[in-house]
């Protein structure tokens, strides 16, 4: 980086991250004295509102996903993790490679849009045996789960571990979990005809929530209509409850219930990203206090967005919530901001008020709020595909995505577990033919090789 140059620097690459990577590629990508970078984990953007969709094999792992190096053309990327942020000395550490070995990286402007991480509140066993949907990992980690426990309980030495292993309990009532459970359950009811030794009656999906009815955000009406639709499809709902525990036995809830399963889905709990808790700056509730500017109270030239930051909303007299319509447009305020910081310009306030809410709750159906009013069904199901659709980036996914949607009405849906064990290996002394070629591996040989092969690291 030249000396003159003024540096900007972005960590985390969701929707925030990312929107405010586009405007100030757009507006500074060719300023010869100002340097972009954006820094994140993943080598990608995730569009998580159809994270689920991976999981119940509605669409291919790559196509909600876009490698950001093909959306920003003139900023730096950096794909690692953020060890360090010293707001003092304005620099950053940051982790990436196979040892992990360190960069730091100066700046004059610091954009976070850090995220949040999954909280499991200290419940025993939690952290060790439940599964999260936070990640593309996650998604694909569960969809194999259940693969994996069809394969187990097909085989006739399996019958007396089927219940276990054909229960799948999701805690959180939320978007993401009822979106979750919803499309466990079609891929779960689908897959079945295809083993000869299971039936739909063995399948259990149980989802648990705190509260009186699901999916709150949307109101009682539409969180009614959403519970009556999934157990008509044979999901046990259980409102105003709580899981305490997960161990080898199963899942137990407030009231003393024991479900025997294998798999708990947790999407009630998130915390912000550790980071935040060691920045000289203002916080509340755990997450940067911003002001309606989007600057992080407290420090200079930072600016805070999406679920790392609290927002003011001076409509609501409280603060935005951490959803990607807002993350998205938080980011682009942020830009211009920074903008006007280097520029000299004038400050743009975040005003936005929620235009809609939507899920997806399974076999082409849904539930939305939008403008106020109300929508359920297969129109609710229709807007939350097209709304989707259009709000995820690149035209080459989107086309992706729509086909997927398209061969999904025509064929079932994919059962093949994806893993990523290598290949059979075998090591001996080769005995060579007329030729000086290896003998192929005796039998034996190759069997033990299998045995011993160990997953890719």
């Amino acid at each position: 980086m030249g000396a003159n140059k003024k540096h900007i620097l972005i960590l985390g690459g969701g929707f925030g991250g990312l929107y405010a990577a586009f405007e100030l590629e757009r507006q500074l990508g060719k300023d010869p004295d100002i340097q972009i970078t954006l820094v994140n984990r993943d080598n990608f953007f995730l569009f998580t509102p159809m994270l689920h969709e991976i999981a119940a094999s509605d669409v291919e792992i790559t196509t909600i996903v876009n490698p950001v190096r093909k959306l920003l053309k003139r900023i730096n990327f950096f794909a690692g993790d953020v060890e360090s942020i010293d707001v003092p000395s304005k620099k950053v550490v940051v982790s990436h490679g196979l040892d992990r070995h360190t960069h730091e990286l100066a700046y004059d402007y610091l954009v976070l849009s850090l995220g949040s991480i999954t909280n499991f509140f200290g419940l025993p066993g939690l952290e060790e045996r439940a599964l999260t949907m936070k990640s593309l990992g996650d998604a694909i980690h569960l969809r194999n789960r259940m693969i994996q426990h069809l394969e187990e309980a097909d085989p006739e030495c399996a019958v007396g571990n089927r219940e276990p292993l054909l229960t799948f309990v999701v805690a959180g009532g939320g978007f993401a979990g009822v979106e979750t459970i919803a499309g466990m359950n079609d891929f779960l009811r689908e897959a079945i005809p295809h083993y000869n030794n299971l039936n739909q009656k063995m399948v259990r999906l149980v989802l648990v929530h705190p509260g009186p009815y699901i999916l709150p955000e949307l109101g009682e009406d539409l969180g009614r209509y959403t519970e009556g639709v999934l157990r008509g499809r044979g999901i046990d709902i259980r409102v105003n409850t709580k899981v305490t525990a997960c161990g080898p036995e199963g899942v137990t809830l407030t009231d003393g219930t024991l479900i025997k399963g294998c798999t708990l889905v947790w999407t009630a709990g998130t915390s912000p990203n550790p980071l935040i808790a060691k920045l000289p700056v203002a916080k509340e509730k755990g997450r940067i206090k911003a002001n309606e500017f989007l600057e992080a109270e407290g420090a200079e030239n930072i600016w805070a967005l999406g679920d790392c930051a609290m927002v003011p909303d001076p409509a609501t007299k409280s603060f935005h919530p951490p959803t990607a319509q807002h993350a998205l447009r938080e980011g682009l305020v942020a830009a211009r901001n920074v903008i006007a910081a280097i520029k000299g310009g004038r400050k743009q306030p975040f005003r936005f008020k929620t235009l809609g809410l939507l899920a997806s709750i399974g076999k082409r159906r849904g539930v939305a709020k939008i403008f106020g009013l109300k929508f359920s069904g297969f129109f609710a199901w229709w807007l939350w595909r097209s709304i989707y659709l259009s709000k995820l980036p690149g035209f080459e996914k989107k086309v992706r995505v729509a086909l997927a949607w398209t061969l999904d009405l025509l064929f079932s849906k994919d059962t093949v577990q994806f893993m990523t064990f290598r290949a059979p290996t075998v090591s001996h002394e080769p005995t060579h033919g007329a030729h000086g070629h290896a003998a192929a591996a005796a039998p034996g040989h190759a069997h033990k090789a299998e045995a011993c092969a160990v997953p890719a690291r």
